[in-house]
């Protein structure tokens, strides 16, 4: 995109001088996604300081149906925040923490503030903030909402969206929407906020959030091994049964991935070798860590008792415990160890989870047979994280000639058993015309005049979710 002189000249002054960037390293970086994949390149490289700046900058490519791409910590996996010709509005400045109200349990922060800020907030707060996933470090607080991020704890805390109270945007017009409410009840009309959880910046600018707090818990946490995929999902309703909704996180993490974590990282300890297929990874929260604990232990007994486990062991430290999340939290960029990996984020009922691994497992032998197959992830919620992977001896790449119909065998499985092909990562560009083929015709019209509506001029990041 060639962009006009009059329209650099005045986003500069909006801007201010620490506020743009046409070094040509920064907009090689802001156009290249942290896994390298789909890179892509901008012209301009804007970064708003306030919500003012901000909408001054996005009126003004109203003005000059100039299209833009917000980003935070460009840690997106489907090429959603990415721009491909587009200006890039980065909301790194973005950071403050504006208030913390602990009576009504609550904090507001803005958009370009990571992940970690918040969870520090509130900590200080003695409070829990417990969104968590592994790119907490990098990833923002605005893109985690754009993406209605998951992480480990959707089992008890709900997805990003089920975190917000309210909302600040900057709509497509440049026009402010300040919906920073703290209120839990207010039915006054459509809940806005809810339009642009998951809208990946294509219905506006997200600038601040106003998200919900929690009572600080002691966690109990354990490493179980089981002997299959069946065992898994019968142990995660037998510790529902023992611990209800304390029940935080459940994990499955195959073998093979514990093999692949220790041959990219060497001093990776497995907490309990065994040769069974499956581990889990299984976190009770309560208000006392003995009651945790007790409880965890109790489920767990019961579960070696009726044969749903080998072994299981309870984490004496919170160092022991962050071991064991060290192995599930390496398991995305340890797939490397095995060169090219064919991966997808999709979610099925829990029921669904060990026919659906088995089937697909077998569909895709049956195109290549030496695949190695790494599936893990939310067992809690249905989400998994499938990966075909080379085979770890071969002396030559094999998937790479193969990846569209793997990744046609794994989306038609997660259909086929009524699932998702996006559970947790988004639309972006990666998924947007695959998905207006399968999702129903009414839902991806209603999308395209939401879009037509709020944005007209077709400038908030164009082409990522539904094209219009």
């Amino acid at each position: 995109m060639t962009l006009a002189k009059d329209f650099l000249e005045e986003a500069k002054t909006v801007l201010g001088p620490s506020g743009w960037s046409e070094d040509a390293d920064k907009l090689k970086a802001a156009a290249t996604p942290w896994r390298g994949t789909w890179p892509g390149e901008t012209p301009f490289l804007a970064m708003p300081a306030s919500t003012e700046e901000a909408a001054s900058l996005v009126k003004l490519c109203a003005q000059h149906r100039v299209a833009l791409v917000p980003q935070g910590g460009n840690t997106g996996l489907v090429d959603g925040g990415t721009p491909h010709g587009e200006i890039t509005v980065s909301m790194r400045r973005m950071k403050k923490l504006r208030a913390v109200d602990t009576l009504n349990n609550s904090l507001t922060i803005e958009a370009g503030a990571p992940l970690v800020d918040a969870q520090k907030a509130a900590e200080e707060a003695n409070r829990l903030f417990p969104l968590s996933l592994g790119s907490e470090g990098q990833a923002t607080i605005g893109g985690l909402i754009s993406t209605n991020a998951g992480g480990v704890a959707v089992l008890r805390y709900g997805m990003m969206r089920d975190l917000i109270l309210g909302l600040e945007v900057v709509l497509p017009s440049g026009d402010i929407w300040d919906g920073l409410s703290g209120l839990r009840k207010n039915n006054t009309g459509y809940d806005l906020k809810h339009l642009f959880a998951g809208a990946e910046g294509t219905l506006g600018l997200i600038t601040a959030a106003t998200l919900k707090l929690f009572p600080k818990v002691a966690k109990a946490t354990g490493w179980v091994i089981c002997k299959s995929a069946q065992d898994v999902v019968d142990l995660l309703a037998l510790t529902r049964d023992h611990a209800g909704d304390t029940v935080t996180s459940f994990e499955i993490i195959p073998a093979n991935a514990i093999e692949m974590v220790q041959k990219d990282v060497p001093d990776t300890r497995d907490p309990a070798p065994s040769p069974l297929p499956w581990r889990v990874l299984v976190e009770v929260s309560m208000a006392q860590e003995d009651q945790a604990r007790e409880t965890l232990m109790s489920a767990l007994g019961d579960a070696i008792e009726k044969d749903l486990a080998e072994n299981a062991i309870i984490a004496e430290s919170g160092q022991q415990a962050a071991s064991f999340w060290h192995i599930r939290e390496t398991i995305p960029l340890s797939k490397r160890a095995f060169g090219t990996a064919i991966n997808h984020d999709v979610s099925v009922p829990v029921s669904a989870i060990p026919d659906f691994l088995k089937v697909t497992e077998d569909e895709i032998h049956k195109l290549v047979e030496q695949a190695e197959i790494v599936a893990f992830g939310h067992v809690g919620d249905g989400n998994l994280h499938y990966s075909a992977c080379e085979p770890k001896d071969a002396t030559s790449a094999i998937l790479s000639n193969h990846a569209v119909e793997i990744t046609r065998i794994v989306h038609e499985q997660a259909m086929k058993f009524g699932g998702s092909i996006s559970a947790e990562h988004g639309v972006g560009r990666l998924k947007r015309d695959e998905l207006a083929g399968i999702r129903p015709k009414a839902a991806t019209d209603t999308m395209r005049a939401i879009k037509s509506a709020l944005d007209p001029l077709g400038i908030m990041n164009p082409g990522r979710v539904v094209s219009v």
